[in-house]
């Protein structure tokens, strides 16, 4: 990172769905592009960090959304919450509405996939600049869905949703190693750690509670998008970033070699690029 780490970073709450209230992230330069940044599965605003503290901020100005149930936004505990599509949509549409911004570019890591889905298939691509789709996933709870995930991930599923703590920190442990082709540092080790541990079981296997298909909205896609995919995932695997890729047309692939479920902290110089280049 550059002298612009130094930047800072404010926090807006902003009132989402049923009035869940979503705790949103903000840097970087107020009058360049809009990005928006939705994190995957038990993850976390900072999952960007190196985006929010990097040289991406001199020339766009980025927002972060730590989505329902996540990392400083409510957790509310029924199930409803996370299953219901028309929930993500509007909180995805309260925080583009607080932005005040024109226009804002989705990108959307692993099940931020579905999150951008669940946007599209309501509010349509009018506020949206440019799509990013990074890591992610679009299909859920069908068999054709099933082969899209790895092994890495698949098979921490019962720990995840359980109430055992010490079953669950070892496998968020183990999973947290997993995202990454090369091991982190240790302090981003912990960091992500912690983050990923705040999120209570039972929003967890809320989110996996779906059963999705995208393709519809995927083939309508009419805004610059790009499809960024590790070579080495193994949480969610690079056909899922292959399958989007072939239903959007227009779609820019970029698979970085050498890196796993997390290109824009593995790869940030080579992710940024790719979120310039979709600017016209």
């Amino acid at each position: 990172m550059s002298a612009s780490a130094d930047r800072p970073v404010k926090q807006h709450q902003v009132k989402g769905a049923h009035g869940v209230k979503l705790n949103v992230l903000e840097t970087g330069n107020p009058t360049g592009p809009c990005v928006l940044f939705i994190h995957g599965f038990s993850q976390s605003a900072w999952a960007w960090e190196k985006q929010l503290r990097g040289d991406l901020g001199k020339t766009h100005r980025l927002l972060a959304l730590d989505i329902r149930g996540h990392g400083e936004s409510d957790k509310p505990l029924e199930v409803e919450h996370y299953t219901e599509a028309e929930r993500w949509a509007d909180d995805i549409a309260a925080v583009i509405t607080h932005s005040g911004a024109q226009q804002v570019m989705l990108v959307g890591w692993s099940y931020g996939g579905f999150i951008i889905c669940d946007y599209l298939r309501k509010y349509g691509q009018a506020k949206v600049s440019g799509l990013v789709f990074v890591g992610a996933a679009t299909k859920m709870g069908t068999e054709e869905a099933m082969t899209m995930l790895g092994g890495k991930l698949t098979k921490h599923v019962p720990a995840f949703f359980g109430n055992e703590t010490g079953q669950t920190v070892d496998a968020m442990t183990q999973f947290v190693r997993d995202c990454y082709a090369a091991p982190p540092d240790i302090e981003t080790f912990y960091k992500v750690l912690g983050y990923n541990l705040v999120v209570p079981p039972v929003v967890r296997k809320g989110l996996f509670s779906r059963k999705l298909d995208n393709d519809d909205v995927l083939s309508a896609i009419a805004v610059p998008t790009a499809v960024v995919h590790g070579a080495a995932d193994e949480i969610v695997l690079p056909n899922s970033g292959e399958h989007i890729g072939s239903l959007v047309p227009h779609a820019h692939m970029h698979r970085f070699d050498a890196v796993g479920h997390c290109p824009f902290s593995e790869a940030p110089e080579a992710f940024d690029a790719v979120i310039r280049s979709l600017q016209v």
